[in-house]
């Protein structure tokens, strides 16, 4: 029976590259392998037959005789087939089309040097230490490289060996069924190397836990769930990797006075019910001192004064922030008898202005009220 042209056989034009070949034969194999296809003799027909197309069209002297000459140039010359997977079995074929997945095909076993994790550290801050900013000393226990061995692992004076088992790799192939993985070398864990004589210091780890101090410096304006990254701060690498890095978690504490919603600050003011009706002057508490508030006549409570610039500078930059603070008007408890004489005096002269002195009267809530109350009785 006369020869396919090579081109036919997989599925090329004479035009194509060796990417595209190599491409269309792996599809092929893939199809075709005699493993996948142990009950199918004309699988392993095909098989061969694309073996031999992708042979002459992989190698390009072949494939320039070929190309002038046809079968006849390089039917002598075959060899063997040794340049394509003639022979071969399906792993060998898996691995070379999933290499880049599973790391085979080069035989290079991950990279034994391992950034150190990073960390995480909570740190309280006052509200004032959150506005204005601060330094803050920490003291953070982290996995630090062993100063006996330099984080080698190994006892000092001694040094590790390439794993037996990998060839200092780090991997190993398996086979699964038709195919082949590489997974991590279980002797060595991926390092490549296995250690003898442990260091005593470390057990052989190339690292230990230590506490060390480190100086935070708390930016302006900082608040809660906000982080601050130490560089380089984190534990130890592996095998020489860099460490990584610590990030200080903030968490502001609730203050006795002040509530922050981003750039501003609230609070309750109370006023005695007396500066509420006449009107007065009152010491307003704010993070850089106190300030006078005047209190017009007639406040009442729910009012809201607001003092400018008083609140917070936001770390990412913008303008201050204002203070808002809400009336509370206070009333006055642990009256004496004279006390209590001037207020039944005091209703019973508001009482002869009629409604004029009460504002409820002209409150959309107290009219609501009211037209419910004459509701129920009508």
């Amino acid at each position: 029976m006369a020869k396919r042209d090579y081109y036919e056989v997989l599925g090329v034009s004479r035009e194509a590259g060796a990417d595209e070949i190599k491409k269309a034969y792996r599809r092929l194999a893939m199809k075709f392998h005699p493993d996948r296809n142990p009950d199918d003799p004309a699988a392993d027909s095909r098989f061969k037959e694309a073996t031999e197309a992708y042979d002459v069209l992989c190698d390009a002297e072949k494939r320039e005789a070929y190309d002038r000459f046809g079968h006849a140039g390089v039917d002598g010359g075959m060899g063997g087939m040794g340049n394509g997977f003639a022979g071969g079995s399906f792993s060998d074929i898996f691995s070379d089309v999933f290499g880049d997945i599973f790391g085979a095909g080069g035989g290079r076993g991950r990279s034994s040097v391992q950034r150190g994790a990073d960390l995480r550290y909570g740190l309280d801050l006052t509200l004032e230490q959150a506005v204005a900013g601060d330094h803050v000393d920490i003291n953070v226990p982290v996995l630090a490289a062993c100063e006996d061995c330099d984080g080698s692992g190994a006892k000092p004076g001694t040094s590790a060996s390439i794993c037996p088992d990998c060839g200092g790799a780090g991997q190993i192939r398996v086979a699964q069924g038709f195919f082949s993985l590489q997974q991590t070398c279980p002797r060595c864990r991926g390092v490549g190397k296995v250690i003898k004589d442990p260091c005593t210091t470390c057990g052989g780890s190339g690292r230990r836990e230590k506490r060390k101090t480190l100086s935070v410096r708390i930016p302006a304006g900082v608040d809660t769930g906000d982080r601050i990254r130490l560089s380089g701060e984190g534990e130890a690498g592996l095998n020489g990797g860099p460490p990584g890095d610590l990030y200080v978690q903030v968490e502001v504490r609730e203050h006795p006075i002040f509530v922050r919603d981003g750039r501003n600050l609230y609070c309750e003011m109370p006023v005695a019910f007396v500066d509420a009706a006449l009107g007065g002057e009152l010491e307003v508490p704010t993070l850089d001192g106190k300030v006078k508030l005047k209190i017009p006549a007639e406040t009442q409570t729910g009012k809201i004064f607001r003092l400018r610039g008083k609140g917070v500078t936001p770390v990412r930059g913008g303008g201050v922030g204002d203070l808002l603070c809400t009336v509370r008007v206070e009333t006055p408890v642990n009256l004496n008898d004279h006390q209590k004489s001037l207020l039944e005096e005091f209703r019973a002269s508001l009482g002869e202005g009629g409604s004029r002195h009460s504002r409820r009267e002209t409150t959309s809530w107290f009219k609501s009220v009211k037209d419910f109350l004459d509701g129920l009785t009508g």
